[in-house]
């Protein structure tokens, strides 16, 4: 199904929703991110292996009340400003978080993916982890006595990603640098995928990851539609906006500013001073 992305966004991503908006360093969905803002969603949970500018986006626009993540941060550049505040004064609302390793993050996909309960990895021995985050566990093998740690299964409610092109019965291909993308696709109840373009066919292409019409809920054409970070093949990394990303971010007023001009949505309510 190819619908605009603002009929994407409001058909499959509702409040209180499971959200994963996956991508690495490339193809990172940040079109779909400011629809959801404009939007107005709220009580999200975001999962995300590396959120980075556009996850800070949406804690800051009100978006989120818990993060599920194995990293955070601006990347080249440093902290996450609107993450920060949020967890340390509340502003523009609290934010729960639930911290793992990226491996642990990894596997709670395939699991997921794989129709698992949980996955077991070799991880987080002499973590502080462990004591720190209710889901994970420790399970004994029942073949060796090994100890090893167990996570739950992640199955988003909706998982959102960036992909080069599509084809008119909606098969994805992607292509260059790829994270966990196919993994959160396949464990998640629905799928919105936006592209750079729709074409006749699909060429094949070196590495390629090609998801099937059957397991896409919906695809939006979105040229420029990972902006800042790059798509393979079709334009580069903005290094520039990351910078410019860290000034906006550090105060309240500007990024209020940057929410009305750039996505054209409401700032969020006031919260208590920083």
């Amino acid at each position: 199904m190819i619908v605009p992305l603002d009929e994407g966004v409001r058909e499959l991503v509702g409040d209180s929703d499971t959200v994963a908006l996956e991508g690495f360093t490339h193809l990172i969905p940040v079109a779909a991110g400011h629809e959801i803002i404009r939007q107005g969603r709220r009580d999200l949970t975001l999962a995300r292996m590396t959120p980075d500018i556009v996850y800070d986006q949406l804690i800051g626009a009100g978006c989120a009340a818990k993060l599920v993540f194995s990293w955070g941060g601006n990347p080249g550049v440093g902290s996450l400003h609107r993450f920060r505040d949020a967890i340390q004064h509340g502003w523009p609302r609290p934010l729960e978080i639930e911290e793992h390793s990226h491996a642990g993050m990894a596997n709670r996909y395939v699991a997921g993916a794989s129709g698992l309960p949980f996955a077991v990895l070799r991880g987080y021995a002499g973590t502080d982890l462990v004591g720190q985050t209710e889901t994970i566990k420790t399970v004994e093998c029942p073949f060796t006595g090994e100890h090893l740690a167990a996570v739950p299964a992640l199955n988003p409610d909706v998982a959102i990603v960036h992909a080069q092109r599509a084809d008119r019965h909606g098969n994805v291909q992607l292509w260059g640098i790829t994270g966990i993308q196919k993994e959160a696709v396949l464990a998640a109840e629905r799928s919105l995928v936006t592209v750079e373009e729709i074409v006749d066919e699909l060429d094949p292409v070196p590495g390629q990851v090609i998801l099937p019409a059957r397991v896409v809920s919906a695809v939006s054409v979105v040229p420029g539609g990972s902006r800042p970070s790059y798509a393979h093949g079709y334009y580069a990394r903005d290094n520039g906006a990351y910078q410019d990303w860290d000034v906006v971010s550090r105060e309240r007023e500007k990024f209020a500013a940057w929410l009305k001009d750039d996505v054209g949505a409401d700032a969020p309510l006031p919260g208590k001073a920083g």
